[in-house]
């Protein structure tokens, strides 16, 4: 995605095609991982993963949780890169509806990919401007390390100094 925003950015690619097969893609795995989740989830808590990790007590909190929160927690959350691969997994789990699932998730990814497309594709324009910049951040950032090393030296040396010797 990153680089098809980025070559799209520079005139090789359709920003809008790239944004499309990225957005459905996530829709359509995050969908997968939701409809396999509620169809055999239960499965999962049967076995080993379900006595140490998903234990009854567990699975009944997340779905407690997800009638709490509802759609506006698994939106934020899809929005978070920690937690996206995870929501939509326990939200089937949790028997959460289709409709209270799987729109905030399509929402959710148009922006979050939206965003990201859009950013990328920006860089790919302005290439050399960034490029630009990043040299001179890199060189504020090499002054800035060759000033604290100098003056981590200098104290060790001072302190160095200022030590009685060893009898």
């Amino acid at each position: 995605m990153a680089l098809g925003a980025f070559l799209s950015g520079r005139g090789f690619m359709n920003a809008w095609v790239v944004f499309g097969l990225t957005w459905a893609a996530n829709v359509g795995s995050g969908a997968a991982v939701y409809a396999l989740a509620r169809r055999h989830g239960a499965v999962v808590t049967r076995g080993f993963l379900g006595r140490y990790i998903f234990t009854p007590n567990t699975v009944a909190h997340i779905a407690e949780q997800y009638r709490r929160h509802g759609s506006y927690g698994i939106f934020v959350s899809r929005l978070l890169p920690i937690w996206r691969a995870v929501v939509m997994p326990f939200a089937g789990m949790a028997g959460v509806t289709p409709a209270r699932a799987l729109i905030p998730l399509a929402l959710a990814s148009g922006i979050y990919y939206g965003a990201l497309t859009y950013l990328i594709h920006r860089l790919g324009t302005d290439l050399d401007v960034v490029l630009a910049m990043l040299r001179r951040v890199n060189t504020v950032l090499a002054i800035v390390a060759g000033a604290l090393v100098l003056i981590i030296v200098i104290w060790l040396a001072r302190r160095r100094l200022r030590r009685p010797p060893i009898p």
